[in-house]
Parts: C-alpha cells; structure tokens; sequence
C-alpha cells in the first residue's frame, strides 16, 4: 500500500503537535478523562496518541479518497 509512508506521516506530525499544544485538543482530552486517575504526564501522552490516531486516519482517508479520484480521472 502506497498510502501507509503518509499515514506515518500524519500520525508523527499529530502527536507532535498534541504534545507540543500546551491546550487539550478534542478528542483526547476527553478520551484521557475517562480512562480515571493517571497522572499529568500519562494523561497528556494518552491524549497525544489518541489525537494523533484520531485526525492521522481521517486525513489518510481523504488522502486515499482524493489519489483514487485522481488515478481514476486518467
């Protein structure tokens, strides 16, 4: 699949930019909430990962949806 490279892509930069964010990004703030008592540290990790996750699969998708559209139109 020629899709998988930008799908890391996607995630690295989401979970560098959920980390490097000092605000809690919908949806891992609220997925960290629910897990219970975890400390600071753990909670912004979870959130990071869960963000990156989150919005990497979404843009992979429009990613794949948008080149499918593109090989087809040749």
């Amino acid at each position: 699949m020629k899709g998988i490279p930008i799908l890391m892509v996607f995630l690295t930069i989401f979970l560098a930019a959920s980390l490097l964010i000092p605000v809690p990004m919908f949806p891992g703030n609220i997925f960290s909430s629910l897990l219970g008592n975890i400390t600071a540290e753990h909670r912004e990790w979870i959130s990071a990962v869960f963000n990156a996750v989150f919005y990497g699969v979404i843009l992979w998708l429009v990613f794949v949806a948008v080149s499918r559209k593109f090989e087809e139109e040749k």
